[in-house]
């Protein structure tokens, strides 16, 4: 009788055990904006840890991907469990909107303050950094925004479109609030030739091919391409680089929350951030070193980022572009 009693026992408390504390299963949404090996190495490494899992992945530039999302939401029926995009500011209006979920367990030691939402509906992933691409047959070596304007550089600049890219979204928010930059240089760039192309891949396609000597592009990208090779070099402006930290989240209307916190659990582990580095990436831990071509952080001069003004004039800000360098 004892013995049945403690068994019985034994089952009522492992059937109280909150669903976090149980291994996760089942199927996992992802939507992404990560490039495409990329993200199939973090779903593959995160199902090394969670077998149990299965993941299915959307991956597009941040903006398509939340149009694509905006849109099962008027429909009532969005499909990820798990957002891992460019920007901050995308998952700031996300928040506004009350569409994310707050996972206040997710452990945040380590991760530098800012980094990730103070009531945990979002958190950096890795510190991604936006600067200047050139091709090593140029003959004037850029080491600041303004160099890209100048005569040696006419017709020769392109630049993600922040129609297509979070994360120059992102840098034309920054760009425009700074004095000696603003709407300005946007303009002085028009003038001078440069184009805006539908994102960061398409910059460095030109770059390294020579189509154009100049480009405006995300750090890891032209890192990664010089190191295999690639005639390409990159530039942390000494005016400044903007940034954003490929955030994580969970939608409130997960349909596998125990999976989708499992995945925002990894990315954020050492393992996770491990991965980040290995693909030529900055982790945002301050516990994980940075991969071989990167400076130390502390030498690169970050811009500020006053992500909620940005959100607010965001509308605005890409309508002017798009009369500047076209849709």
């Amino acid at each position: 009788m004892f013995r049945r009693s403690v068994l019985v026992a034994a089952l009522a408390a492992f059937a109280t055990l909150p669903a976090a504390a149980q291994a996760p299963s089942g199927k996992l949404v992802l939507y992404t904006s990560q490039p495409q090996a990329d993200a199939q190495a973090t779903i593959d490494a995160f199902r090394k840890v969670h077998p149990g899992v299965e993941v299915s992945f959307t991956r597009d530039g941040t903006t398509q991907l939340m149009n694509r999302l905006q849109a099962e939401f008027v429909a009532g029926n969005p499909q990820p469990d798990v957002l891992l995009i460019a920007d901050a500011m995308t998952m700031e209006s996300l928040k506004a909107e009350n569409r994310l979920f707050a996972y206040t367990q997710a452990k945040t030691d380590g991760l530098p303050a800012g980094s990730f939402d103070a009531g945990k509906t979002y958190f950096g992933t890795k510190l991604i950094t936006t600067g200047i691409v050139y091709n090593k047959s140029a003959s004037m070596k850029p080491t600041g925004w303004a160099d890209l304007a100048k005569a040696e550089a006419r017709g020769q600049v392109v630049m993600p479109s922040p129609l297509f890219s979070g994360a120059a979204a992102i840098h034309m928010g920054a760009v425009v609030r700074q004095p000696e930059l603003g709407w300005k240089w946007y303009e002085t760039l028009k003038a001078n030739g440069a184009q805006a192309a539908r994102g960061n891949p398409a910059v460095l396609e030109a770059v390294a091919g020579g189509q154009k000597l100049y480009g405006v592009i995300v750090d890891f990208m032209a890192i990664n391409a010089n190191k295999k090779g690639s005639p390409v070099e990159f530039v942390f402006p000494r005016d400044g680089s903007t940034f954003v930290t490929e955030p994580v989240a969970i939608l409130r209307t997960a349909k596998n929350q125990a999976a989708a916190r499992a995945f925002v659990d990894f990315v954020l582990s050492p393992d996770g951030q491990t991965l980040a580095a290995s693909q030529g990436m900055l982790p945002v831990s301050n516990e994980v070193k940075a991969p071989e071509g990167f400076p130390v952080l502390s030498n690169v001069k970050l811009m500020p980022i006053p992500i909620a003004e940005i959100l607010r004039s965001d509308e605005a800000d890409k309508e002017r572009f798009a009369d500047l360098f076209g849709k």
